[in-house]
């Protein structure tokens, strides 16, 4: 392969990353249906279901996960889809990815749950669903945190109130 060509792809790779970021479901699927594999990752690791669930593209994260792709594939940085949704805010997210076998407790290589991220950041809906699909609120992180504590500590952080 030349360069010429090597860049080629790697800009091509490149959209299709964007798609997932942009919730082109239908332009995923017909790609997935020639052949691309719903599993495909990026230089960061990212997958497209990490990408269209952190962007909050339910249609797109439906697809993907339909043609087989993983709930839980975690990015280079350990991070899971379902914490990347909770740190967004995207409840209907965690709840297709929870659908879909997500691993609710998948806690990033410092320990953090998803529910510890929801919690940090107030997202009250989304820890009740997360609680009610059998996440951990005793679970502990490097720092020996719980969700609790991780709520307490960016209330105190940002003067509002912790739950």
């Amino acid at each position: 392969m030349t360069a010429d060509e090597e860049a080629r792809m790697i800009a091509a790779l490149g959209q299709v990353f964007d798609l997932a970021r942009n919730g082109e479901a239908a332009a995923l699927a017909a790609l997935i249906e020639r052949g691309m594999p719903p599993n495909l990752r990026n230089e960061k690791g990212d997958s497209l279901v990490m990408l269209a669930a952190y962007h909050g593209h339910a249609d797109a994260l439906r697809t993907l996960l339909a043609a087989g792709a993983s709930p839980d594939t975690r990015n280079a940085m350990g991070q899971t889809p379902i914490a990347g949704a909770a740190y967004k805010g995207y409840r209907e997210i965690i709840g297709i990815l929870l659908e879909h076998g997500a691993d609710v407790e998948g806690a990033s290589p410092d320990g953090r749950t998803a529910l510890m991220v929801a919690a940090m950041f107030q997202r009250t809906e989304i820890v009740e669903l997360l609680t009610q699909h059998g996440a951990n609120p005793e679970a502990r992180d490097a720092r020996g945190m719980t969700a609790a504590d991780a709520a307490a500590f960016m209330a105190g952080r940002t003067g509002r109130p912790a739950h």
